[in-house]
């Protein structure tokens, strides 16, 4: 079972890699269309979700390699 929970752990950093690129390559062309609603939108998912994000799944998977869910 630790073994499974350290192959998930790794799972979830490189989705959480995933999740970032694929984000910035997604919703990088809503800072630069110059319409205020996409700049708006942009600027919530780049700098409040994104960060949320990608440090809860980091987060999660770097305590499940480190067997942080022992107990």
């Amino acid at each position: 079972m630790n073994a499974i929970k350290k192959y998930l752990g790794i799972l979830w950093i490189a989705l959480a890699i995933a999740v970032a690129y694929f984000s910035i390559g997604i919703f990088g062309y809503k800072l630069t269309t110059g319409k205020q609603d996409d700049l708006v939108f942009g600027i919530i998912i780049f700098f409040i979700l994104l960060p949320m994000i990608v440090t809860g799944l980091t987060i999660f998977g770097w305590y499940a390699i480190t067997n942080e869910y022992e107990d």
